[in-house]
């Protein structure tokens, strides 16, 4: 089974020209990108953080939905950032064919099952595991509510983080990274980046506040930086699937909200991150060895990008 990907050239279409805040935008995609990306969501989220939620300096109550206000709180800033900060830019540098690539990379599901299976089981499965070496020896199978929630759960992530992150992250910046500084390079500058997005959220319930020890969201954004290796590896291996992508994204996040608190009950959050967070930096570390920094990028073995090439199932085996 193949997939056709586009001449990655085509990624930005910036005219030296064009003058104005669109001229300003399409020479520098990557910084106002990363700009709108934090700015926004940063923005947005500052009443939650000022909120009881937060600092609470601000007697302002968002309305829970599912259990959480977060969905309230926290989403609409996720979803201004990473997500409306590649539209903005997207549109202001390349315009309707940009945007036509751009979403494009939603619909490339048609690649091989093992790469599914890897998203919604075996990275999953790996990260349950993660918890028995530091669980204290209280560990407990889980409950059918906890297991009959797995598919709901997944669904929401689905709709909420993945698709508010993921467009912008992988989908924009990735491939403008990689061209640009290749894949260890790009892996560099997007791992930091996506870790500092979320490190507001560490003043709010988001993060634990103000119980969460002060070394968490160092942790957390070991994890990020490590992991984003993983995601960087599996997107150039499926052909930029952007489905895979987030698929794998929010297979973690499902597991943990869904089964981590269920089977590890006397787990807390921070020693449950520092297990993800050794984990996530082994993985890195094996992929950056076994593919010699290439982290299946085809660019960087060939040192060109081939126009309308076709990625197969067993492409990217660098």
């Amino acid at each position: 089974m193949t997939i056709t990907t586009e001449d990655r050239n085509t990624t930005g279409t910036a005219r030296a020209d064009r003058t104005g805040v669109s001229g300003l935008v399409a020479r520098h995609p990557l910084v106002a990108f990363a700009a709108l990306a934090l700015g926004l969501s940063w923005a947005a989220w500052v009443p939650y953080i000022l909120s009881p939620h937060g600092l609470g300096v601000w007697d302002l109550h968002f309305p829970e939905l599912l259990g959480t206000a977060q969905f309230t709180g926290v989403l609409p800033g996720a979803l201004l950032g990473p997500l409306g900060g590649a539209f903005i830019v997207t549109a202001l540098a390349d315009g309707r064919p940009g945007l036509r690539r751009w979403v494009g990379r939603l619909w490339r599901w048609r690649v091989s099952w093992y790469w599914y299976a890897l998203a919604l089981v075996g990275v999953p499965a790996l990260i349950v595991a993660t918890g028995l070496p530091f669980a204290g020896g209280q560990v407990q199978a889980p409950s059918m509510l906890a297991l009959v929630a797995l598919v709901p759960g997944l669904v929401v992530q689905l709709f909420t983080t993945g698709l508010s992150e993921e467009p912008g992250w992988r989908d924009f910046a990735l491939p403008r990274l990689q061209e640009r500084f290749g894949p260890l390079g790009a892996a560099a500058v997007l791992g930091p980046l996506w870790a500092l997005w979320h490190m507001p959220l560490y003043l709010s319930d988001w993060g634990g506040w103000p119980n969460a020890h002060w070394t968490e969201p160092l942790v957390f954004a070991v994890f990020t930086i490590t992991f984003n290796v993983v995601m960087t590896w599996v997107f150039n291996r499926t052909g930029e699937s952007l489905p895979v992508a987030l698929l794998l994204h929010v297979g973690v996040n499902n597991t943990i909200s869904t089964l981590w608190a269920d089977m590890y009950p006397g787990m807390t959050a921070g020693t449950m991150m520092h297990g993800l967070a050794i984990v996530s930096t082994v993985a890195a570390a094996v992929l950056l060895v076994a593919t010699r920094g290439r982290l299946g990028y085809p660019g960087a073995l060939h040192g060109s990008r081939t126009a309308g090439r076709l990625v197969g199932s067993n492409d990217g085996t660098r």
